[in-house]
């Protein structure tokens, strides 16, 4: 399968390491980073690279031509115009983005497409919705879904109690725009930074709050089925109140860009990071009243040359197996695809998806 990437940053990168590494995939990368390319080349022999402006919608186009299908991983702003190009370009399309607005116009894309469309293959949308929607059917009558995952830093010393370890862009974003659930049956909107909770997990204290886009296409899928449904972010304690100062207080949600350019000028990145998730379920089994939970730490890779964040391994690794189930055969191969479509057991066993399940990167499973 020829794949166009769109995109050498660092979750770029990993997806074109995996894929290319399979032997299954001609992947060819396209950024408009002479550096980053260069970089790529340079690690990975088999991988094409191709300079290119993700911005440019003339140049898109010509430029996917010929190839099966578009990976995008570009910023969530430039969704909808992959899409868009990947279509026009007669390829399918995958993508990672939580931006709610985005995926509605990739749904409306996907009506009467001749290909196939998948957008938020990543962890959260993404492997959380694969997961949640397992348990849900596990019961004869579903009462109450909460997800809850996090992508933290190991170490926290800052007063955020938090390091970079994904896009500002879609931290900001996911941070500022209403959140889709379902309460007492009746789907709702609520608002970002509220419904603060505390919770322990391994004996480490965690708060979680509301934030966009989680959920990905769930509250859909599972209307009138289900009581409470609710996607939640994870933080140190302390987290919450800190954003809403800037947000809030500080009325920098009406300023992203300002608060984008504080957050990468003065708290550093970090690849020493751990991807939690936790999903529970409960509800009606044979009459009686039951709970299924789902539980995963996935900690970043420090002994691979070249070394993985544990956001980049998870995020990538759930673009990567929808990629891979889908050329098996396993999705539908026209119009929109859901997260939920994909079954767990499936998923989990696929080799990129076994990190899931094993909590170790696809290379060091061969």
């Amino acid at each position: 399968m020829k794949i166009a990437l769109l995109g050498a940053g660092h979750i770029g990168q990993t997806i074109a390491a995996l894929l290319t590494g399979c032997g299954d995939y001609t992947v060819t990368v396209m950024d408009r980073d002479d550096a980053a390319l260069a970089r790529l080349a340079a690690r990975i022999p088999a991988l094409r690279t191709r300079r290119l402006d993700g911005t440019d919608a003339g140049a898109l186009v010509p430029a996917l031509v010929g190839h099966d299908t578009v990976v995008n991983a570009l910023p969530y702003h430039l969704a909808s115009a992959s899409a868009r190009a990947a279509v026009a370009a007669g390829c399918h399309y995958f993508d990672l983005t939580e931006d709610v607005a985005a995926t509605r116009e990739i749904r409306r894309l996907a009506e009467g497409a001749a290909t196939a469309l998948m957008p938020q293959c990543g962890l959260a949308p993404g492997f959380v919705g694969i997961v949640a929607h397992h348990l849900a059917q596990g019961f004869d009558e579903v009462h109450d879904v909460k997800m809850r995952v996090g992508a933290l830093p190991v170490f926290p010393t800052n007063a955020l109690k938090y390091n970079l370890t994904w896009s500002v862009d879609g931290l900001v974003n996911e941070y500022c725009h209403p959140c889709e659930a379902i309460h007492d049956g009746r789907p709702i909107e609520l608002l970002p930074l509220e419904g603060l909770e505390h919770f322990s997990l391994d004996g480490t204290e965690y708060e979680a709050f509301n934030t966009s886009g989680g959920l990905g296409t769930l509250c859909e899928t599972l209307a009138g089925r289900v009581r409470t449904l609710d996607y939640k972010s994870v933080r140190y304690p302390g987290h919450r109140t800190m954003m809403r100062l800037l947000l809030e207080d500080l009325r920098l949600r009406d300023d992203p860009e300002t608060l984008k350019t504080l957050l990468r000028r003065a708290v550093p990145a970090t690849m020493q990071d751990v991807v939690l998730v936790f999903v529970t379920a409960s509800g009606l089994r044979a009459g009686a009243l039951m709970q299924e939970v789902f539980a995963r730490k996935i900690f970043a890779d420090r002994s691979a040359e070249q070394p993985l964040s544990a956001i980049q391994i998870t995020t990538a690794a759930g673009l990567c197996a929808a990629v891979d189930l889908f050329r098996q055969g396993r999705l539908p191969r026209r119009g929109f695809i859901r997260q939920e479509q994909v079954a767990l057991p499936d998923f989990l066993a696929n080799r990129f998806g076994a990190v899931y399940a094993t909590g170790r990167p696809a290379q060091a499973l061969d």
